[in-house]
């Protein structure tokens, strides 16, 4: 009866999750609902100098119109908002309740750190990206991941067909949520896919493609996607603070968007990609990985290309860069979750919001987020 009741609640809380009266305290406080594991702060935390001097520009300019900076902040609900030029805090601020030292839903942002943890791996010869999905994971023989290599995944290329859209309630990705809110396997989930084009023909965002690489390395690692988080980027970048994942009724993380960290360690994982996959002392990936993992390789996948009536971003491996990229990338997630970096002037920026209009108004959102912060790249 209790377990019956949990799951009621789950799915009465998903079905509301994004309406303007409940998204700031549910992006907040995931963990009252949702199972969710513990990563401890690293032993050896890095903590970056301050130096709370900087403004943003009064104003940006977004496809020809000028936009006020400290309105648009506002408008797209923001919590947390910090801003790193050469290793130090030059600007940071919270909102809505948010505090410093609190947990934050990632959602899609999650995906650029399983990215990194495949990096590790493939760092360590543990993984090649030229093998199929089947050669690690048997059991989607026969799916729509059957013929499907890791890096088609890591690109959104796998040609598995998938609805996206946040505002259509019979989308794919709003019947995983359901499915979410009621503890169902992901694993269930992602084998009950089936494949639409071959894979690496198309770009197309499909969630579901970072689930799989999460059970890749699961299976090949023999560890749990928080433990492997735990060992190869908490600890070693500096993590000031406690993580977590979201987990389904199996204690499978749902590595496809449920890492909740703080604004400062979203931050440093800007940071470790700014430095080559240098941080906090320790190498922790290759400059090699680095450099792929952001940068679009095939012509599917580069920037300014036409898909359908909309000009397209690049995408590297779960990283994209902007549609007029300056040598910048950066990981999104949905409702305006953002790490953005611009090597060139040493620039990180970390964006957590609630926006509640990311669901009739996500691309025109995104495109704003991007010419703000390539706005304050410039200026530096």
């Amino acid at each position: 009866l209790l377990l019956n009741y949990t799951k009621i609640n789950r799915l009465v809380t998903v079905l509301s999750f994004f309406e303007p009266e409940h998204i700031v305290g549910n992006f907040q406080d995931l963990e009252e609902t949702f199972p969710v594991t513990s990563i401890p702060p690293s032993s050896q935390p890095l903590v970056l100098p301050e130096k709370l001097d900087y403004s943003f520009p009064p104003t940006f300019t977004h496809e020809g119109a000028s936009y006020n900076v400290q309105q648009f902040i506002d408008d797209s609900s923001t919590e947390g908002l910090i801003v790193i030029h050469k290793d130090t805090i030059v600007y940071e601020s919270y909102h809505l309740g948010l505090e410093k030292d609190e947990r934050h839903v990632s959602w899609s942002v999650s995906k650029s750190f399983v990215a990194t943890l495949i990096g590790v791996l493939v760092d360590q010869k543990k993984i090649n990206l030229n093998d199929l999905v089947t050669d690690y994971l048997p059991e989607f023989a026969g799916t729509g991941y059957e013929s499907v290599t890791i890096k088609n995944l890591l690109q959104m290329s796998s040609g598995v067909g998938f609805n996206e859209d946040y505002s259509d309630f019979n989308s794919d990705i709003n019947r995983f949520g359901r499915a979410f809110a009621l503890g169902t396997s992901y694993l269930d989930f992602a084998q009950s896919l089936k494949n639409e084009v071959p894979p690496g023909t198309r770009n197309h965002y499909v969630s579901i493609d970072t689930q799989v690489l999460g059970f890749v390395l699961a299976k090949v690692s023999g560890k749990t996607l928080t433990a492997l988080l735990r060992e190869y980027l908490w600890e070693p970048a500096g993590m000031e603070h406690e993580g977590g994942w979201v987990v389904d009724n199996t204690n499978f993380e749902m590595v496809l968007g449920g890492l909740l960290a703080t604004s400062r360690d979203y931050a440093k994982l800007g940071l470790l990609y700014l430095h080559e996959g240098t941080l906090n002392g320790r190498q922790i990936l290759s400059p090699e990985w680095v450099k792929t993992a952001t940068t679009p390789l095939d012509a599917h996948v580069q920037p300014g290309r036409k898909v359908g009536d909309k000009i397209s971003y690049g995408y590297g491996y779960q990283w994209w860069t902007p549609k007029q990229p300056m040598g910048d990338f950066f990981a999104a997630g949905i409702y305006c979750q953002y790490i953005y970096v611009y090597p060139e002037k040493d620039l990180v920026i970390a964006k957590l919001s609630a926006d509640h209009r990311f669901k009739t108004e996500r691309h025109k959102l995104k495109a704003m987020h991007i010419s703000f912060f390539q706005e304050v790249a410039r200026e530096y």
